[in-house]
């Protein structure tokens, strides 16, 4: 059997593009005990891959050259030699940019298409869905009356945030690119108010949408956007640092925010997180998010792109901001 794989074949400067990946077809190995076989249906894409592919100290390893470019994936199980998995078995894990892969039980994890979609456990009760919860509700603490703004609002992780606080009972304000993106934020997920950075006069806009100030900001962005956030918040301001895509591809060192001293003044916190700290907090993230799914209280959408040979093309679609809710590549 063959199969299909993406490996990194060199780090890139800026923006990657298809010379800093190979495509390799290699036959399968001959499964030994304890392993599995899986058939890759669906593969993640993430902001975070791209700070995966330089070779710098992060809280992963980087994905070193001519190895498989890490993903989180989710498919079923075609051959196993572990006890614990059978045959056409859905299962979750990272197995990377490929077709097929070999992994050892502790790798993966068996999930129930018969309660969501398989595609639901990459995105809201997935990594996505988990950032979301924990980043909001463990560092935000939103409380009802609030106001969170929400930048990249209609990404994967900022929808369900977004959507999180209203449940808490705060008004919530997104940021997100284009009019299309701004009406789906409303519209769609629910947010009271959406700004169109590509157009509005965002200091202006600010000021109009969160007239009260802002108590949480979730930020996915960095850069302009958090400086400008930081002029706007309130006593006890609580700012989560969940990702700089604005800053990713960038050939020069990472834009600080001037405006940082309003922590001070507000006597506000700024901190940054990891999900896989609250690796053993998951399943209660799991079982609220999938009450919340039952309930419709959650929007879970997915943006599918059918392909595996469009892997290059497709990761930057996340940089240009052309993704609606969780990027997936459907492999078959």
């Amino acid at each position: 059997m063959q199969n299909l794989q993406i490996k990194l074949a060199k780090r890139p400067i800026g923006t990657p593009d298809r010379s800093n990946w190979s495509i390799e077809t290699h036959e399968v190995p001959t499964l030994q005990e304890g392993e599995v076989l899986v058939k890759i249906q669906y593969i993640s894409l993430d902001p975070a891959m791209r700070g995966w592919m330089n070779d710098a100290k992060s809280y992963i390893r980087p994905v070193q050259i001519g190895e498989v470019m890490r993903a989180g994936t989710a498919g079923e199980v075609i051959e196993s030699k572990n006890p614990q998995f059978k045959v056409g078995d859905k299962v979750t894990g990272a197995l990377g940019v490929q077709q097929y892969a070999i992994a050892q039980g502790k790798e993966i994890t068996k999930v129930d298409t018969q309660l969501a979609p398989l595609t639901t456990y990459l995105a809201t009760l997935g990594i996505t869905g988990l950032t979301a919860y924990f980043g909001l509700l463990d560092i935000g603490t939103p409380k009802a009356g609030e106001t969170v703004l929400v930048s990249a609002a209609a990404g994967a992780v900022g929808s369900i945030v977004g959507q999180i606080a209203k449940i808490k009972g705060c008004r919530v304000v997104g940021l997100a690119g284009g009019s299309q993106k701004c009406n789906y934020v409303i519209e769609e997920l629910g947010f009271d108010a959406c700004i169109d950075y590509q157009k509005d006069n965002l200091k202006e806009e600010l000021k109009a949408q969160c007239p009260a100030g802002i108590d949480v900001y979730f930020d996915n962005v960095g850069g302009d956007i958090l400086d400008l956030a930081l002029t706007r918040i309130n006593k006890k301001a609580r700012i989560i640092i969940c990702g700089a895509i604005s800053q990713y591809n960038n050939t020069t060192p990472p834009k600080a925010p001037n405006n940082y001293l309003s922590l001070l003044v507000n006597s506000a916190k700024m901190e940054g997180f990891v999900v896989f700290d609250y690796a053993n907090q998951y399943l209660q993230g799991i079982k609220e998010m999938a009450q919340w799914l039952k309930e419709g209280k959650l929007n879970d959408k997915v943006h599918i792109v059918k392909g595996i040979e469009t892997f290059p093309e497709t990761l930057l679609m996340l940089f240009k901001g052309e993704n609606f809710g969780k990027l997936l590549i459907e492999v078959a």
